[in-house]
Parts: C-alpha cells; sequence; structure tokens
C-alpha cells in the first residue's frame, strides 16, 4: 500500500492541490450576519477534498500540510502560527472523516454522507479550538470583551467565550462547510476523470513500448 500511495503521480497531485489550497486560503469571504469580520469564508479545503477522494484521507493529511506551507510563503503569519495551526486541525477534522467514508464505498450517495460529516465535524472542532485556542489568543491583542462585544452586536444571546463560539463560529463553520460541499460535489468527477485517464494514458504509452 506505501508503495502505491508514494508514486510520483500522487506527490505531484499532493503538492499540486496543496498548492492550489493555499492560493484560494488568501482569499476570505466575510460573512457579517453569522461571525464578526475577522471570520472569513475560503474555499481551501476544495482541492484538498477532491485530492483526498482520489487519493484517501492520508493524502489529505498531506494535503493540509502543505497548504499550510504554501501558504506561509505566500503570506506570512500574522496570529505566531495560531491561526494556521488551528486551519490545519479544523480542516483536517472534515477532511479525514469524509475521505474515510467515501473510500470505504465510492459512491454519490455516500459522497454526500461524508461531506455531511466532515461539515459536522470540523463546526465542532471549530468551537472547540475557537474557544480554547483562538480566541484566547486573539484577547492578547483584542480585548475579551470586545471579542464578545462583536459576537454580541450579531446575537444578543453571546454573553462569553463558549456563547460567542456556539453561537457564531459553529454556524459560521457550518456554512462554509456547506459551502465547500457544493463546491466540490460539482468539480469532484469531473477532476477525477481527467487525472484517471491521465494515468490510464501513461500506461497504455508504457505498454505500447514494450
Amino acid at each position: 500500500m506505501e508503495e502505491r500511495f508514494l508514486t510520483t503521480k500522487h506527490v505531484v497531485l499532493m503538492g499540486m492541490f496543496g498548492a492550489l489550497g493555499a492560493v484560494l486560503m488568501l482569499f476570505e469571504i466575510p460573512l457579517p450576519f453569522l461571525a464578526p469580520s475577522f471570520y472569513g469564508l475560503d474555499f481551501s479545503e476544495v482541492p484538498v477534498l477532491v485530492g483526498t477522494f482520489i487519493m484517501g484521507p492520508m493524502a489529505g493529511v498531506i494535503m493540509e500540510a502543505v497548504k499550510i506551507l504554501v501558504k506561509l510563503v505566500l503570506k506570512p503569519t500574522s496570529t505566531g502560527f495560531v491561526g494556521e495551526f488551528a486551519n490545519f486541525v479544523m480542516s483536517c477534522a472534515m477532511v479525514v472523516p469524509a475521505g474515510l467514508i467515501y473510500h470505504r464505498k465510492k459512491t454519490k450517495k455516500v459522497a454526500m454522507i461524508s461531506l455531511a460529516v466532515g461539515t459536522i465535524i470540523m463546526a465542532g472542532a471549530s468551537i472547540v479550538m475557537n474557544a480554547l485556542v483562538m480566541i484566547p489568543f486573539y484577547s492578547n491583542f483584542m480585548p475579551l470583551d470586545t471579542i464578545i462585544a462583536m459576537g454580541a452586536a450579531i446575537n444578543p444571546a453571546i454573553s462569553n467565550v463558549w456563547t460567542f463560539a456556539l453561537i457564531c463560529v459553529g454556524p459560521f463553520n457550518v456554512v462554509k462547510g456547506i459551502c465547500v460541499s457544493f463546491v466540490t460535489a460539482l468539480v469532484y468527477k469531473r477532476i477525477s476523470i481527467v487525472i484517471h485517464n491521465i494515468g490510464n494514458d501513461g500506461a497504455r504509452r508504457r505498454k505500447t513500448s514494450v
């Protein structure tokens, strides 16, 4: 299995999908009706999910690591690497379960289930990571009361770190997961066919040369 996984084709694909994810990570869309402006929706998980569905969950973790490393080259950290670490953990929380489920049975229905499960797990991970890591970290640069007040301006039920994470961060990541899943479902089959054809063409050329 290790030999089949670490093929030249897979290494190239993991690098390519990870780098594409890093570029997409730079473009964020704020959702002010769900969370304060320092949270932005991006589609960096789309190429990683496509690669995970093609190559498996182990490849997904590697692509997430490549994504973060390339992003740091393109745009240095502004959070002392805490933001990048949190992104890696939360992204893996979606990508790995989705990949594990899909690789048990590769059907369209299972793909949808895997993306839904991945979205739920990512949202749960985002609540914990933000409550325990991200929000306490950002409180070093912005008073915690100000952060909570920004959340309360969106939903008055927010009164502390955990309600902020539950009411703002959780739903935000559910919406992000739905958007990422929708785009992944649109493009996966087309990209998968192209990649498999590349491999088949190479195999045919080798067979012909022999």
